[in-house]
C-alpha cells in the first residue's frame, strides 16, 4: 500500500510538471519575439479602448436615420374620454305634440386619428443628410485621436532600439577594458606594472556592468509600457526591427484634421439648407373615426360610429423671424472652422520647417561623428599598444577607451534622432 501511495504521488508530481512546462511553453510561443513598427501601429490602434467609440457612432447614426424615415409612415393615434357637465346645448323652442329632445349630460367619445404626411419640404431627407455628416465627423473626429497614437508608439519603440544600440555598444566597450586587463594582468604577473592598473581597469569592468543594469532595466521599462499600448505580450529579448525612411520629400500635407474640418465645413452647409427647408409648409392627409355619445350630430342622444377624412395644409412662419440670424450664426461657424484649418497649416508647417532643419543639422553631425571616431579608434589602438609596452598607464588607456565609446554612443544617438526626425516629418505629413 505504501508503495502504491508513492507512485501515485510521483505520477502526480509528473504530470503537474508537464502541464506547468506545457502552459509556460504556450506562454513563450506566444509572446511577441520580433516587431515592426507598422505592426506595432497596428496593434495599437486594435487595443486602444477608443477604436470601439466608432462602431457605437456608426450604429447610434443607423438607428436615428431609421428614426427619421418613420416620419412618412402612418401615425396613429387613440385617444377617449368620459365627462359630465352642468349644462347641454338645448334649443328654446316648444310646439305642441312636439318633444325636442335633449343631450344627455354624460358624454362619452372614443377616437382613432391616422394622419399621412404627403410632403414635409424636404425636413426628413436633409435631417438625414445632416445625420449622416456629423456621424462622419464624429467618427473622424476618434481617427483625429487614433493618429495621435502613432506618436506615442514612436517614442516607445525608436527608444527601445536606441537602448538596444546603447546596450551593444557598451558589450564592446567591455571587450576593449576586458583586453587591456589581459594585458595589465600579465605585467603584473611579470612585476613590470602595479597592482593598481589592474584594480583600475577591474573597477571600470564593474562601471560596466552598471552601466548594462541601468540600460536593461530602461529597456524593460519601455517594453512594459509598449505591451499596454499594444494589447500584446512580449518577449524580453524581442527584438525590434529599425525602420528604413528614405529621403523625406516635401508633398501635401494629409493629416486626418483636415478631413475632419471638411466634414465640419459640410455639416454646416447642410445645416444652412435646413434653415428653409424647416420653414417650408407641410400637407398631409387625415382620417379620423370615433364611436361615442353624442356623434357627429350632436342632436341625437343615442352611441354611433363615425368618421371624417380630409387633406391638412400647416405652415409655421415662426421661423421667418429667426432665419436671418440663423444663416449669420452658421456663417460665423464656418468662419470659425475656416480659421482653425489655417492655424492647423500654420503649426503644420512650422512643425516641417523645423523637423527639415533637424535633420540637416543631424546629417552633418553625424559626418563629424565618423571622423571623429576614426580618429578616436587609431588613438586607441596605439593606446592599446603602448600599454602592453608599459609606456602609459591603465588610467590612460582608459582614457582612450571611454573617448571613443563616447564618439560611438554620440553616432548612435544621432542617427537614431535622425531617423525619428524623419518619422516625425512624415508623421506630421500624414504619410505614416
Amino acid at each position: 500500500m505504501c508503495v502504491l501511495t508513492k507512485w501515485l504521488n510521483k505520477t502526480v508530481k509528473i504530470f503537474s510538471l508537464t502541464v506547468i512546462l506545457f502552459f509556460s511553453l504556450q506562454t513563450i510561443a506566444q509572446n511577441i519575439t520580433q516587431l515592426t513598427l507598422d505592426s506595432a501601429y497596428s496593434y495599437a490602434r486594435e487595443n486602444y479602448p477608443l477604436l470601439k467609440q466608432k462602431d457605437l457612432i456608426n450604429r447610434s447614426a443607423f438607428l436615428t436615420i431609421d428614426n427619421i424615415k418613420t416620419s412618412f409612415l402612418p401615425q396613429v393615434t387613440l385617444s377617449g374620454q368620459a365627462t359630465y357637465q352642468s349644462e347641454v346645448t338645448k334649443i328654446p323652442i316648444s310646439l305642441p305634440g312636439f318633444k325636442v329632445p335633449e343631450l344627455a349630460k354624460d358624454q362619452y367619445k372614443l377616437l382613432a386619428d391616422i394622419n399621412q404626411l404627403l410632403y414635409d419640404g424636404g425636413l426628413a431627407k436633409t435631417q438625414k443628410e445632416i445625420q449622416q455628416v456629423n456621424s462622419l465627423v464624429e467618427d473622424q473626429k476618434t481617427e483625429v485621436e487614433l493618429y495621435k497614437l502613432k506618436d506615442r508608439i514612436n517614442q516607445l519603440f525608436l527608444g527601445t532600439i536606441l537602448l538596444d544600440q546603447q546596450i551593444t555598444q557598451t558589450g564592446l566597450q567591455r571587450k576593449d577594458i576586458e583586453l587591456g586587463l589581459n594585458k595589465v594582468k600579465a605585467q603584473v604577473a611579470n612585476g613590470t606594472a602595479f597592482q593598481s592598473n589592474k584594480l583600475v581597469l577591474d573597477a571600470e569592468i564593474l562601471k560596466n556592468d552598471q552601466r548594462l543594469i541601468e540600460l536593461k532595466a530602461n529597456r524593460k521599462s519601455l517594453l512594459d509600457v509598449m505591451q499596454l499600448f499594444i494589447g500584446k505580450p512580449l518577449s524580453p529579448d524581442v527584438l525590434l526591427i529599425t525602420p528604413t525612411v528614405n529621403e523625406v520629400a516635401e508633398a501635401d500635407v494629409q493629416r486626418p484634421e483636415l478631413q475632419l474640418y471638411h466634414y465640419q465645413d459640410s455639416l454646416l452647409s447642410i445645416q444652412d439648407k435646413m434653415i428653409s427647408v424647416k420653414n417650408r409648409p407641410k400637407t398631409s392627409v387625415f382620417a379620423q373615426g370615433g364611436y361615442g355619445r353624442p356623434g357627429l350630430n350632436v342632436l341625437q342622444n343615442d352611441f354611433n360610429f363615425y368618421y371624417i377624412g380630409g387633406l391638412k395644409l400647416s405652415w409655421s412662419l415662426g421661423g421667418l423671424y429667426t432665419a436671418k440670424k440663423e444663416r449669420q450664426i452658421n456663417e460665423i461657424s464656418q468662419q470659425v472652422v475656416n480659421v482653425q484649418k489655417d492655424v492647423f497649416l500654420l503649426n503644420t508647417s512650422t512643425q516641417l520647417v523645423q523637423q527639415k532643419n533637424e535633420m540637416d543639422k543631424l546629417k552633418e553631425l553625424i559626418a563629424v561623428d565618423n571622423k571623429i571616431i576614426d580618429v578616436r579608434a587609431q588613438v586607441k589602438t596605439a593606446s592599446n599598444a603602448q600599454l602592453e609596452n608599459g609606456v602609459i598607464t591603465a588610467n590612460d588607456y582608459l582614457r582612450e577607451v571611454n573617448a571613443e565609446d563616447q564618439a560611438r554612443l554620440s553616432l548612435i544617438t544621432h542617427q537614431l534622432q535622425l531617423l525619428q526626425a524623419k518619422i516625425n516629418y512624415l508623421n506630421i505629413l500624414g504619410k505614416l
